[in-house]
């Protein structure tokens, strides 16, 4: 079950500082902590990320390359002002997606980085979603 999976996640990225093991080790983790575009609820995703300085982490919702985006897309769009842990850091960020030029630019440098994503982008025919997130 994901909830499970993710839930095992989280605890290893707290109790290590940022630095889970297993399938996510040397991946740079972010948890992102979302509010529900229906539900109100807030929930905590573990994300890659790829740093891009200045306390700006670029994500992408690739939820595995289905044909949907993931929950947390539709949160962001609904609620882009969130909390992300970082490390052992705690920031306000604000969700922001890119499109057009922007995204076609970061797009080889997230593949370059996590080549999983380009196989994602390939299983579906929706265009995976990247977001910037800055800190506030």
């Amino acid at each position: 079950m994901a909830s499970d999976y993710n839930a095992t996640i989280i605890e290893e990225f707290r109790a290590t500082g940022g630095h889970p093991g297993g399938d996510w080790a040397g991946t740079p983790i972010i948890l992102i902590h979302h509010i529900g575009a229906r539900s109100g609820i807030e929930r905590v995703t573990p994300l890659g990320y790829l740093p891009l300085g200045d306390d700006r982490f670029a994500v992408v919702a690739s939820s595995g390359g289905s044909p949907s985006h993931p929950a947390w897309y539709h949160n962001l769009k609904a609620n882009p002002v969130i909390t992300a842990e970082v490390g052992a850091r705690t920031l306000t960020v604000v969700a922001e997606e890119l499109d057009g030029t922007a995204r076609a630019e970061l797009w080889p440098a997230l593949v370059a980085r996590f080549p999983t994503v380009g196989k994602h982008q390939a299983r579906t025919a929706r265009q995976i979603p990247v977001f910037i997130l800055t800190a506030a």
